[in-house]
């Protein structure tokens, strides 16, 4: 919604449009009107939305001279809503709205989607109505909002114009309702229908009285009296015959409401609703709405807390309709529907920040229980059969996924020391001069090389080189397709001698067999070295130190015991 609204008022010379606004700020009809009143500011607090409010005239004398015509379309392209004023007793002033001003405002290509308003002045002059000259004219023109006859001498109508100029702006019409038809638009029947399908918590196509409460006090703070439920309820039922549907609002009813409400001049009900629900002016959910600011500190990752696995769950099982614990596709598509896309991204409402990795290390010893692992690997390397048997699949399993159905993600969860973990694989593209940040930042690198490809471990080694090789990110080497026959890499040296030089693990074989269920052994390795990182960088990387202690332990001890023995033959 905006922070602010600019009122314009134009028409004709004589109209009333100075006597209008000065009669709003004063409260009486001034003796003497100026050519034209200055601009003026109404505060937030004196106005019935609580937004500044800012109400221009323009006379139509200084509008017509050469300097200032300029300054006129100016003005216009700046205001949020303009007001066209006539004359009710003048009925030139009545033609010239069509003819002159709106062709006017019209030609100005920047101003066709400006709510117009017309306003009949002077209505204390006459004895009837301008609104059947006007109505033709309001059919012609889909920007007008709507015409309010008024009188600045006897102040009729004066606070109302204003009102519906503001609302114009800040709960328009056009995007929601098409007159013409007397229905809602296609991009609003939408956006009521996602809302209807979030509010429908257990997903059987009804709003229950508890359902309705629940979206009466989301969008309004307020729960709904019971008398007051079964007056709405009365209401659709009065008008249809498959609004209510077992005492509870179906789809059908709900959009009549909304219609309803709009028809009654209500639109900042139905605006309240959709905006409670992320939607902006033009119904497009937004940016805000969609990815929401999270302060994290430094060094620190996000988790999903208890509450929103809950939540998870739910949605889960209020989608699996047939009971069978997984989500088919048409069930999927269901789910989906309530998301402007697919996959969905993480619920950053649900999630707690964790301790900073510094202390992780520290204290060797970590709070978190999703780990993130980045697969890095050359084309061909066995990156995405890596993936899929952590979810469980072996070769003929996934030889049964179409290329463009597979995922560049895989989450599942393994046991470290009886804790249950979740860890999170992304294959990462192959383009060793592109790596994006995004690309290096995990908890611990996964590189895989194929044992049958001679070319394939180069690329391991040079990422390594490159980019981790003074990382405290841990690395595992994983030697895919240990089935087959191991050939010699072209590489200078050999993985197991390039993990020696550089204090890795050994390359950990793997293989996915053709019927058996995969090996998930590694997949915990990786977890754990995730969760004890100082593991792989101080164990590891300080292997030779240990040797030597260990070396020195071993002639520490026989010296001792041939110091003993020969202390023992002297007695």
């Amino acid at each position: 919604m905006r922070k602010d609204v600019r009122i314009l008022l134009v028409g004709e010379p004589k109209v009333g449009k100075t006597s209008l606004i000065m009669s709003l700020v004063s409260e009486e009809f001034p003796d003497e009107v100026p050519l034209r009143a200055e601009e003026i500011t109404i505060p937030a607090d004196v106005t019935p939305e609580r937004v500044p409010t800012h109400i221009v005239d323009y006379s139509g004398n200084y509008a017509h001279t050469n300097t200032h015509k300029h300054t006129h379309t100016q003005s216009i392209c700046l205001a949020n809503v303009i007001c066209i004023v006539y004359s009710v007793n003048n009925k030139k002033s009545i033609e010239k709205v069509s003819l002159v001003s709106l062709s006017a405002v019209n030609q100005i290509h920047n101003c066709s989607m400006v709510p117009l308003i017309l306003v009949g002045n002077k209505s204390d002059l006459v004895e009837h109505s301008s609104m059947e000259t006007i109505l033709p004219i309001m059919n012609q023109y889909q920007d007008i909002e709507t015409c309010v006859e008024c009188s600045a001498k006897n102040l009729k109508n004066i606070s109302e114009l204003f009102y519906y100029a503001q609302k114009a702006v800040l709960h328009p019409t056009g995007p929601l309702y098409c007159p013409e038809e007397k229905e809602l638009k296609p991009s609003c029947i939408k956006s009521l229908t996602r809302i209807f399908k979030v509010s429908d918590l257990d997903n059987d196509g009804i709003l229950n009285d508890n359902e309705l409460n629940f979206f009466q006090r989301t969008c309004f703070n307020t729960p709904l009296a019971p008398q007051a439920l079964e007056d709405v309820k009365n209401v659709v039922r009065r008008n249809m015959t498959d609004g209510v549907k077992d005492n509870g609002l179906s789809l059908k009813g709900f959009l009549f409401l909304h219609t309803l409400f709009i028809q009654r001049g209500r639109h900042e009900t139905t605006w309240t609703v959709l905006r409670r629900f992320g939607y902006d002016d033009d119904l497009e959910l937004t940016q805000e709405y969609l990815f929401p600011m999270i302060k994290m500190p430094p060094d620190c990752t996000t988790e999903l807390n208890h509450n929103a696995y809950l939540f998870l769950q739910s949605v889960f099982d209020k989608h699996d309709k047939d009971r069978d614990c997984a989500l088919s596709p048409e069930e999927v598509k269901d789910l989906f529907k309530v998301f402007p896309y697919m996959p969905w991204g993480p619920d950053v409402n649900h999630t707690v920040v964790t301790r900073n990795k510094r202390i992780d290390l520290q204290k060797k010893q970590t709070q978190r229980s999703v780990f993130r692992c980045n697969v890095l690997g050359d084309r061909g390397s066995g990156k995405s059969g890596f993936l899929q048997a952590f979810l469980g699949k072996n070769l003929q399993g996934q030889r049964r996924i179409r290329e463009d159905h597979k995922s560049f993600y895989a989450i599942s969860t393994t046991y470290v020391y009886g804790q249950e973990k979740y860890l999170l694989l992304h294959e990462v593209m192959p383009d060793f001069d592109f790596l994006s940040e995004a690309d290096l930042a995990c908890d611990v690198v996964c590189l895989v090389y194929d044992i049958n490809n001679p070319s394939s471990f180069e690329y391991c080694a040079k990422v390594y080189k490159q980019y981790f090789i003074d990382s405290k990110t841990p690395c595992v080497v994983v030697a895919a397709k240990s089935d087959l026959h191991e050939v010699r890499q072209h590489y200078s040296l050999s993985p197991h001698e390039f993990c020696r030089k550089h204090k890795l693990h050994p390359p950990q074989p793997f293989t996915c067999s053709v019927t058996d269920a995969p090996n998930k052994d590694i997949y915990t390795r990786i977890t754990t070295m995730a969760m004890y990182p100082h593991m792989a960088q101080a164990d590891l990387k300080n292997s030779t130190f240990w040797l030597r202690a260990s070396v020195g332990a071993t002639v520490f001890a026989v010296l001792g015991f041939a110091m003993y023995r020969a202390l023992i033959k002297q007695r």
